[in-house]
């Protein structure tokens, strides 16, 4: 299994929310390239990052952070948020991320990721967040009304081949993830599936793993200290 260590930015800050609120952001990180460059150091190959105001707003404001880890930490940056044109992939592939995760657009613009995953493939994921089983977008703060299984049902068809899915009631709470969600989702489609929020332990992580899931995201569990990532990534495997 991939592990996915976190960081999300917020004016050009390491942050953390408690379930998507915005206004419980907190700082966890002086220096979110010298935070990477730890994740290298303790085995990790691949790096989640969440660019925050762009998430919200549209507008992407992390970029030079962005540019700096992929280009300095010998990580494989994974990056969402504010990603909703095809411009906007072709800028941020421009900073040197590996993969791109379109969130909030692909339920707005389905068509967008239709042609995304024609053009870069597995290069390209979906972001499916969902509170009570029902997609939300626009940084958790609008609900779809979308079914989370029928909404990545639909992004299957388009080519989508990486769903990372969150239940936002388990995020930043150190909960222990939603497994019994994420096992419906594994019966629903056949994409790789990355597990995000809640994992709260090295235990939570195993039990991921012998999901046969595609990856895992560590986020505050690295900050607060309840995982050992270098342990995780010698039980989880080869992170090539």
């Amino acid at each position: 299994m991939i592990l996915f260590p976190a960081i999300d930015l917020k004016d050009g800050k390491a942050v953390r929310l408690y379930k998507g609120d915005f206004a419980t952001a907190h700082q966890v990180a002086d220096d979110p390239l010298a935070t990477a460059q730890a994740f290298y150091e303790a085995g990790a190959r691949h790096i989640h990052m969440v660019d925050l105001d762009g998430a919200r707003s549209g507008q992407r404001q992390n970029g030079a952070i962005v540019q700096a880890v992929a280009e300095r930490s010998g990580l494989k940056v994974e990056l969402g948020g504010g990603i909703r044109t095809m411009a906007d992939l072709e800028e941020v592939f421009a900073l040197g991320v590996w993969r791109c995760v379109i969130g909030s657009a692909a339920v707005s613009h389905p068509d967008f990721v239709r042609e995304a995953a024609a053009k870069y493939g597995e290069r390209i994921a979906v972001g499916i967040d969902a509170m009570d089983g029902i997609v939300k977008t626009a940084g958790w703060e609008q609900s779809s009304g979308l079914n989370y299984l029928d909404f990545a049902k639909s992004m299957e068809a388009m080519g989508v081949k990486t769903i990372i899915f969150t239940d936002i009631a388990t995020d930043g709470m150190l909960s222990g993830p939603s497994y019994d969600r994420l096992a419906a989702l594994q019966k629903a489609v056949s994409c790789q599936i990355t597990a995000s929020g809640g994992v709260s332990s090295n235990q939570d992580l195993s039990r991921l793993g012998d999901m046969n899931l595609y990856g895992a995201i560590i986020g505050k569990a690295y900050y607060a200290g309840t995982v050992d990532l270098a342990q995780a990534v010698k039980e989880a495997g080869a992170q090539c």
